[in-house]
């Protein structure tokens, strides 16, 4: 196992902590995390924190085959910067495909928590995927009891597509409230991870298995696009995202390779899982074109507004994944699998909240000819098993997809689902009650509970548990099961089970 400075067998000795090292202060509270997983290996992630760090930190790291360290499959240690936080991010490789292993690490006399962590399985390996889906835990909302129930599934995988933090500050009766204000540097946004990550709900979460990782718009500002700020604070949005890209990296298990240069960082990726599935990972803020029809006095932004009302709507040359994006995904459909999963940020159904066509413009819906390039693109090649994953809408939705939405009798070609906020606020359920018969291809709208959605999938059925916190203020809140869908393999659509 080959590190970034020497060849450390796996039959080494124990670690030795020396007794000379200073234990005051902890240098692991944020925890450990892993993500990114492969058939041979994957990203080990822990930052050292506390006061007096020197510039430059070794950090040893230890991946067992079992949770007494008793044998050791890889170890190394990695250099931890202050220019980057003194994150960690360490890719042992070499590994057994399909099977659990445990890591720590060691650094200033300290060893963290104990992480559970797997391989991907092999390519020609028949498989099975349990996956939580996630998004949304704005702190000052409410407290983590999903991530709580979720650290306790036995998840392989869980897949968080945005708004890991939230950039703004917190009112005078928040439940919690967010130390500092807005976020506007670099400085503010590391203080903002790290208050997230301090949750031991969350910190559970992350040491239970791997992660992928996507972000939204929050990370860095409210409805950013690219380059283009939604504020009317005349912020200079560029200079901002360099900032908050660099946080994102150093507080995530993300490869080094993916360190972001000059302020762009790529993230959208795609990992096969077996002969079950492959993921597809994607961003929708990077590349996307701003948002059509601004609100007055600014220059990107969302609204809710009527399709009438808006000619650049429809615009096919606009793009929310970027031209480069598209096209790597359209040329990377699985069709030997039965299922396509596709993680990203928001719903992808259309959904209209008045007869007339009324849409909200910083999502999919205001995107409309990039939604049809996508799903026509997956109907022409016929992908197999092709299931959205969102989130960003704060709100359980269920829903068919379709290259046409106003064809009532056009084949369904997708399952999406999209899950509700880890913590964040809903918007009132009569809106979405009201709207729901104006949308025939939604299945279920549930603005009004918090949670998560748990994936169980196999190679002829995939099952989505959708789950509601009993009372987000309580971190030890029950959670309950709120509906369960089945998707046929054979069959696109969600059915009841």
């Amino acid at each position: 196992m080959t590190t970034r400075r020497a060849l450390l067998t796996a039959g080494a000795g124990p670690w030795l902590i020396p007794r000379s090292w200073a234990a005051d202060t902890p240098r692991f509270a944020l925890g450990v995390a892993s993500g990114q997983p492969r058939a041979d290996g994957m990203v080990l992630w822990t930052r050292l924190t506390g006061p007096d760090l020197p510039t430059r930190v070794d950090v040893q790291w230890e991946l067992a085959h079992d949770e007494g360290f008793a044998r050791v499959a890889a170890r190394g240690v990695e250099l931890a910067e202050a220019a980057w936080a003194h994150s960690v991010h360490a890719e042992p490789g070499g590994l057994e495909p399909g099977r659990w292993y445990w890591y720590r690490f060691q650094a200033q006399g300290q060893r963290s928590r104990i992480g559970r962590t797997r391989t991907a399985p092999a390519a020609d390996a028949t498989a099975k995927l349990r996956l939580a889906l996630a998004s949304c835990q704005r702190w000052d909302h409410g407290h983590y009891a999903a991530w709580r129930h979720l650290a306790r599934q036995d998840l392989d995988l869980v897949a968080f597509v945005g708004d890991y933090i939230y950039e703004y500050p917190s009112s005078p009766t928040a439940l919690r409230r967010h130390s500092g204000g807005l976020l506007l540097d670099l400085d503010g946004y590391r203080e903002r991870y790290a208050q997230y990550k301090s949750d031991p709900a969350l910190q559970d979460a992350h040491a239970a298995c791997p992660w992928l990782l996507t972000w939204d718009d929050h990370e860095v500002a409210n409805d950013y696009a690219g380059t283009a700020s939604s504020t009317p604070l005349g912020l200079d949005l560029a200079r901002l995202r360099t900032a908050a890209y660099q946080a994102w990296w150093e507080h995530q298990p993300l490869a080094k390779a993916q360190r972001p240069q000059a302020g762009v960082m790529r993230l959208y990726d795609r990992l096969d899982w077996g002969r079950l599935a492959r993921v597809h990972l994607l961003d929708d803020r990077q590349y996307r074109d701003v948002q059509a029809c601004p609100p007055l006095l600014r220059s990107s932004g969302s609204r809710t507004l009527f399709a009438r009302d808006c000619a650049a709507l429809n615009d096919p040359a606009r793009t929310l994944l970027g031209r480069e994006q598209e096209q790597w995904l359209a040329q990377g459909w699985s069709l030997d699998r039965p299922w396509n999963l596709l993680a990203q940020q928001t719903l992808m159904a259309r959904f209209s909240s008045d007869p007339a066509g009324r849409y909200w413009t910083d999502g999919w819906d205001g995107y409309p000819a990039a939604r049809a390039r996508l799903l026509g693109a997956a109907a022409e090649r016929r992908v197999p098993g092709l299931v959205v994953l969102g989130g960003d809408v704060h709100a359980h939705n269920v829903a068919d997809l379709k290259v046409d939405f106003d064809d009532a009798r056009g084949a369904v070609i997708g399952s999406e689902f999209c899950s509700t906020s880890i913590s964040s606020h809903g918007r009132k359920q009569a809106a979405l009650d009201q709207a729901l018969p104006l949308n025939p291809h939604m299945h279920l709208a549930r603005s009004d509970v918090r949670g998560a959605i748990v994936l169980d999938v196999q190679a002829q059925q995939l099952q989505a548990r959708l789950l509601a916190v009993d009372d987000p203020a309580d971190a030890g809140s029950p959670v309950r099961e709120l509906a369960c869908f089945i998707v046929d393999a054979r069959q696109p659509g969600p059915q009841r089970a």
